[in-house]
């Protein structure tokens, strides 16, 4: 083994215990976006994250620039190349069915149990031990290094935009915050918000309900049926039949209320959850009275998590099948609102599916583009992708080919960048409830990530 990267080992080996307290203290500051007050564009909270993680990089002698509360940045090294890790210390809301703590930061059979374990605080952590190690063990490298702790990753990217907006790009940078050795390639992410009035009916949805952000798959949804006299009888007939012990009702006077639960998901891969508005809509279906079933069978397929009642299913080679989640859901003046956040492959275009959607659903939808981030994607061959490849296979004996995914990170925002591994098998996945992470797995992460740092600084110099 390269002598430089025991050096390293040796000084995370001696510090493993900093590392996990540091790592627990962070993940209890609830971290969700809130309200922006001066200073802190994404709220208290968030910044007193970024003020935590601003002091662990000060006390490490480190320079540091605080961009407004967007994000800030520490740097340390000399040179003219530059190479950068970007984590964020954003936060998803917790949702129901915590058995833990959500900011509790509970260590159990090795496990710390928080929102933000995994996604990312704790490899952001992790991240800033490895560049600790590299500024400690070995200061004379002649590359510069950077950790970015970003604040808005998980609901718009303000954060990088404003890094790009004055700041310098990496050489090479990374973004802790995907699969290993690495995902070259990402999809882009789309969010269309389609509106629909709901036609007048004796079976009619008032209200609906349900999500908390386009990229979590939704728990819990409700919704309000108005059923007149006329078709009362054929809804009860139908409700003493229904099946779906997810979904819930109560009547009030003519309103028939609707409740349904799910399992929550990261909204890049729906399969892994079980979305309560995808029930909920495929109950309202089946009640539905045979001249209302064509409408609601729309707004039911609409949810389908390839893309099919959107009209914009499809698949690429390098990154393979299009998904959808129907992430918000919100009701107002007879108007029903649904916001998909579309993962799509690297060779479509977002204006596309715009497109694709409204022909798919006629005239009396109007759907509209809300963001769109253009997807990422490094040919096998490129001297990053190897890098990491490379140290992947050395640290851990395994050889494996580079990933895509549906996720969003960082790295598609950064110029020369790519997104790296975090977790291993039996850490929690995430945007899910208990979220955890092992010690274990911080401390080989940590492990890895100066590795990859060390070589890409040499790869840099050349």
């Amino acid at each position: 083994m390269d002598s430089n990267v025991q050096l390293l080992r040796d000084w995370l080996t001696a510090h493993e215990d900093e590392l996990v307290e540091t790592t627990r203290e962070i993940l209890r500051i609830p971290s969700i976006e809130g309200e922006p007050e001066p200073n802190a564009p994404y709220g208290a909270e968030n910044r007193r994250a970024l003020d935590y993680a601003l002091k662990l990089a000060a006390d490490a002698g480190m320079e540091t620039v605080d961009l407004e509360g967007h994000l800030a940045y520490a740097t340390f090294g000399s040179g003219e190349k530059l190479i950068m890790s970007l984590g964020h210390i954003d936060v998803v809301p917790v949702g129901p069915g915590w058995k833990h703590e959500p900011f509790g930061a509970e260590l159990e059979n090795g496990y710390i149990y928080a929102r933000g374990s995994t996604d990312d605080k704790g490899p952001t952590i992790a991240s800033f031990f490895a560049m600790r190690a590299i500024k400690e063990a070995l200061p004379d490298l002649g590359v510069r290094f950077r950790q970015a702790f970003g604040c808005n990753e998980e609901s718009g990217f303000g954060c990088v935009e404003r890094y790009v907006q004055t700041e310098e790009a990496p050489t090479f940078g990374v973004a802790p915050d995907s699969g290993w050795p690495l995902y070259h390639a990402e999809k882009g992410i789309c969010d269309l918000v389609i509106d629909v009035k709901i036609p007048a009916s004796d079976f009619q949805l008032i209200d609906a309900h349900g999500g908390q952000r386009p990229n979590i798959v939704i728990d819990s949804f409700s919704a309000t049926i108005r059923v007149g006299d006329s078709v009362r009888g054929g809804v009860e007939s139908k409700l003493a039949d229904a099946w779906d012990r997810n979904v819930t009702t109560v009547w009030e006077g003519d309103q028939l209320h609707i409740t349904s639960i799910g399992k929550a998901a990261h909204g890049a891969t729906p399969i892994d959850g079980d979305s309560a508005a995808i029930r909920g809509f495929r109950f309202i279906r089946d009640l539905a009275p045979l001249n209302d079933q064509e409408f609601y069978s729309t707004v039911f397929h609409m949810g389908h998590i390839g893309g099919a009642g959107l009209g914009i299913a499809g698949a690429d080679v390098p990154s393979k099948d299009l998904t959808t989640n129907l992430g918000v859901i919100t009701f107002a003046d007879g108007v029903l609102t649904q916001l998909f956040n579309i993962r799509y492959p690297v060779t479509f275009k977002g204006t596309d599916l715009h497109a694709a959607a409204q022909e798919k659903l006629g005239a009396q939808f109007t759907v509209r583009i809300e963001r769109d981030s253009a997807p990422l994607y490094f040919p096998l061959d490129h001297p990053l992708v190897q890098t990491v490849i490379d140290v992947y296979a050395e640290e851990t004996g395994e050889r494996k080919a580079p990933g895509t995914m549906g996720g969003g990170t960082y790295a598609r925002a950064i110029p020369n960048s790519v997104s790296i591994g975090t977790g291993w098998l039996g850490d929690g996945n995430a945007h899910e409830t208990d979220e955890r992470v092992a010690v274990a797995s911080l401390v080989k992460m940590a492990r890895i990530y100066a590795h990859i740092f060390y070589r890409l600084a040499m790869v840099a110099k050349g």
